[in-house]
Order: C-alpha cells, then sequence, then structure tokens
C-alpha cells in the first residue's frame, strides 16, 4: 500500500512561509529552508521588538515629565511622590502629554501638589 501524504496541507505551509518572506533578498524570498529561517528570526525580532517599544515610550514619558517638572523647581521623583499622596491618579503616558501640549495645564497639577 502506498504512503499517503497530504500534499495540501503541506503546500499551504509553505505558502505561508513565502508569503511572509516577500520582500526579501536573494534566495531567502523563493527557496523554502532559507525563507523558513529568515521569516522565523525577523518573527523573533518583531516580538522583542514589541516589548522593547513599551520600554521606549516609557523612557520618553519620563523625561518629558521630569524636563517639565523641572521647569516648576521640582524633580521627577518628587513629583510623582506628591501625585501619589495627593490621589492624583495621572499614568504617565497623559502626564507626559499634558506636559508637551498643554504647558499651563501642568503647571496647575504642579501648584496643586506643591
Amino acid at each position: 500500500m502506498p504512503r499517503s501524504q497530504n500534499k495540501v496541507a503541506s503546500k499551504a505551509r509553505r505558502k505561508k512561509i513565502l508569503k511572509l518572506a516577500k520582500g526579501s533578498f536573494g534566495r531567502r524570498k523563493n527557496v523554502f529552508t532559507v525563507a523558513k529561517n529568515s521569516v522565523e528570526k525577523g518573527l523573533s525580532h518583531a516580538y522583542i521588538g514589541r516589548r522593547l517599544k513599551k520600554r521606549d515610550f516609557r523612557s520618553l514619558w519620563i523625561q518629558r515629565i521630569n524636563a517639565a517638572a523641572r521647569e516648576h523647581g521640582m524633580s521627577y521623583s518628587v513629583l510623582m511622590d506628591r501625585l501619589k499622596k495627593a490621589n492624583i491618579d495621572l499614568d504617565r503616558k497623559a502626564l507626559a502629554e499634558i506636559a508637551y501640549s498643554d504647558a499651563d495645564g501642568f503647571k496647575a497639577i504642579v501648584e496643586k501638589v506643591k
């Protein structure tokens, strides 16, 4: 009895990998084994990059808040501590946006916690 092969599924798997490898240079785009390695590495870099993006943005928000707080004679850590004690629940993203786009609003927040 001949061996059963599922050509449909195996071709679909190869097509999926080669579709992801589209736009690559040389054999990476049309040789399955080379494309598979390239795609796997690319997907792992993408996964790591999504984690790094969160870290980078948090760092940016902290820098913006610190710069704005120092204009009003206060450091970042003191400002965050006083916001916590005053029960003002603003996350760093919102606070950085206020500091960046609305200087008067940020000044009002700093005056409230002083």
